[in-house]
């Protein structure tokens, strides 16, 4: 009798909680949806009121028109270029800063960490000048490398990654050290593989972070060449002229890619959000 009441009771708690993730969950793809949907409407179709959420009518021509009007392809390069450039030497840097904040002690070690996550309190809007007038200088100005160095180095991803560094036990490098590893060995080859669910965590936001970005490559580079898929997409949707069907086709290409990511990692991304909150 009690452990049918303890079932009923555990079915009365849990409904009302299924019930509301079943609500977030539509709420969170439904726009996701509609994007798709409204990709295969005509044009009246999608300025028509009220609103339908499946096409009256499927059509294709948003995407030729996409194809038409802009270089996705090589707008889709760019970005690739632009997203993996940033993310994996970034992981190398930011991961060899937090391995030394984590694990090594020096003097001045706590101010000099104060200071990185200082950092982060300052809006990129108020740096974006500077930082454009030093890639200038340099002569870096509408290339890949003024668009991926000065976004290499982050104070949120060292945060992030000391957390994950400074969970592991002291033993594991201690062993290590015993069977005559270098220091460095020791940081590639033992600690890495033990952070891979933080890692492939800031893979993911990196990736997803960058293939997303409007300002920075809109400030750094002048011409149709160098453009992102998202200053790509930006020409559809205007001042003087809105083109909703392209502008929902491309954005449906542009969703692609990183869902795709997004599906692959979330088991390490969960993973990685958890364990790295653990201790830091």
């Amino acid at each position: 009798m009690n452990r049918k009441r303890r079932i009923w009771k555990n079915q009365f708690i849990m409904t009302p909680i299924m019930i509301m993730h079943i609500m977030l969950a539509i709420i969170i793809l439904l726009p996701i949806f509609w994007v798709l949907m409204s990709s295969f409407k005509p044009e009246p179709n999608i300025i028509a009121y009220p609103p339908t959420l499946l096409p009256k009518s499927f059509t294709t021509s948003n995407f030729i028109k996409v194809q038409q009007r802009i270089d996705i392809i090589g707008y889709i390069k760019n970005s690739l270029i632009y997203a993996f450039g940033t993310t994996i030497p970034a992981i190398f840097i930011n991961s060899l800063a937090a391995y030394a904040f984590a694990r090594y002690k020096f003097k001045g070690k706590d101010i000099i960490f104060m200071v990185f996550l200082a950092t982060m309190m300052v809006p990129f809007q108020v740096i974006m000048v500077p930082l454009f007038l030093e890639v200038h200088a340099f002569g870096m100005y509408n290339t890949y490398h003024g668009l991926i160095i000065p976004r290499l180095a982050s104070a949120y991803w060292i945060f992030m990654l000391r957390a994950a560094f400074a969970g592991l036990p002291k033993e594991l490098e201690e062993a290590a050290r015993i069977d005559g590893l270098t220091e460095f060995g020791i940081y590639r080859r033992i600690m890495m593989p033990q952070i891979v669910p933080a890692l492939i965590t800031m893979l993911i936001l990196s990736i997803n972070g960058s293939w997303n970005d409007l300002l920075w490559p809109l400030l750094m580079t002048s011409s149709t060449q160098m453009s992102m898929l998202a200053n790509g997409l930006a020409i559809f949707v205007g001042s003087r002229t809105s083109e909703y069907g392209a502008a929902f086709a491309g954005s449906f290409l542009s969703l692609l890619p990183m869902l795709a990511l997004y599906i692959f990692g979330q088991k390490y991304f969960v993973e990685g959000q958890v364990t790295t909150g653990l201790k830091g």
